[in-house]
């Protein structure tokens, strides 16, 4: 297996053909043109209308009554590649797919994990960042030092994540959530849970912040989290692949998943850790 994400290097040969093309930011963002114009049967003529749940700390939450966040920042570099305005809104996670196909907003830029499954719903993006399925447990335990011992403890997920199907695989004590901070800070409640599942980016965040928890092992799988559209917006996908291209090339992805991460969130090393599908 490859030990790094090959897509950045299918963006940087990208990037020397946008350069030997003369190409600048401000003719990208003007070539794009409004939705109309393109094709993309948007929400909203010139916004591109976008949805997370909005209670994924940090990559979409509220703050002082506004969104913000990784995918929001990612979002709204999107738009702005494709001649847009971003429009980020909030809907539960539990039906997020369902009001994607009832066309409720344009796409999901919400930490979205390919799956097959989702797959055979939805079309997804190039991925725009990896993450890897962590368990976390409170500090003090020393009960669960890997996978095999979840086998009958009581798990906290998200309901309907990839964290969910995980779950089921170890124990029938499943404890959902609609955010997996909430969850994580059950782990602090004695007797509570015994273990969370979920991205080790949220788990690393939490425990940042002073929360008394931690990891245990290593990844028990990478997932390619990318932007869920339509089966029938096909000008939209390639628009938005396109502006993914764009923000990695320029280096307006790498700024922003520094600003939240400190490092770049594509730059993975894979070697020995199963990609999830």
């Amino acid at each position: 297996m490859k030990k790094k994400f090959s897509f950045l290097t299918a963006v940087a040969a990208t990037a020397m053909l946008i350069a030997g093309c003369g190409s600048d930011k401000e003719e990208t963002t003007d070539s794009a043109g409004s939705g109309e114009e393109s094709g993309y049967n948007l929400k909203e003529d010139g916004k591109l209308t976008y949805a997370s749940s909005g209670l994924y700390k940090p990559f979409n939450y509220e703050e002082a009554g506004e969104l913000t966040g990784f995918d929001v920042e990612i979002g709204a570099a999107i738009a702005e590649k494709m001649g847009l305005e971003p429009n980020p809104i909030t809907t539960p996670w539990e039906t997020i797919t369902q009001s994607l196909l009832a066309s409720n907003f344009d796409v999901i830029i919400g930490s979205m994990a390919i799956t097959a499954e989702r797959a055979e719903r939805v079309n997804f993006s190039d991925p725009y960042y990896y993450s890897g399925g962590m368990i976390f447990v409170p500090e003090g335990s020393d009960e669960i030092t890997s996978a095999e011992d979840l086998e009958g403890k009581r798990i906290g997920v998200v309901a309907q994540s990839t964290y969910d199907t995980a779950a089921k695989g170890y124990t029938d004590d499943v404890k959902y959530y609609n955010s997996d901070v909430v969850a994580l800070n059950d782990l602090t409640v004695e007797g509570r849970l015994d273990a969370v599942i979920t991205a080790d980016v949220v788990g690393f965040e939490a425990i940042a912040a002073g929360l008394e928890i931690k990891d245990v092992g290593e990844p028990l799988w990478i997932e390619q989290a990318a932007v869920a559209l339509r089966k029938e917006d096909k000008e939209l996908l390639e628009g938005i692949n396109k502006a993914i291209e764009e923000i990695v090339a320029d280096g307006t992805y790498e700024e922003i998943s520094n600003k939240w991460f400190e490092r770049n969130l594509l730059d993975v090393d894979l070697e020995g850790i199963d990609i999830l599908n």
